[in-house]
């Protein structure tokens, strides 16, 4: 379900961050938070529903969307919606293949 959550996010996401961008004049407008929404989904992506894991989650993705490491960086060069949206997908699977690893050891509960 919450795939399809995603999918529908970045697929209204997309378009509507291109309108914006265009209309405001900024290639990625800070109040378009769309992408946000898409990337945190996808890092919460099968995380147990707890305190720790949601909280551990969120502060991956906000690290990984602010460091942006390679190849995420590249991917806001993408034109318009696209670029805006597809690098916090980026830093979203860095945040569940790092919050993944922290459930599998049992750093985070």
């Amino acid at each position: 379900m919450i795939v399809l959550l995603i999918a529908l996010v970045v697929a209204i996401g997309i378009p509507a961050a291109t309108l914006e961008a265009r209309g405001c004049g900024k290639k990625d407008p800070q109040h378009v938070v769309i992408d946000e929404v898409a990337g945190q989904l996808l890092t919460l992506l099968a995380c147990p529903i707890v305190w720790q894991a949601l909280l551990a989650g969120f502060i991956l993705f906000r690290a990984f969307d602010i460091v942006k490491p390679p190849p995420v960086r590249s991917l806001e060069r993408l034109p318009e919606g696209t670029g805006i949206v597809v690098d916090d997908l980026g830093a979203g699977i860095y945040g569940l293949l790092v919050l993944q690893a922290l459930l599998h050891f049992g750093i985070v509960r």
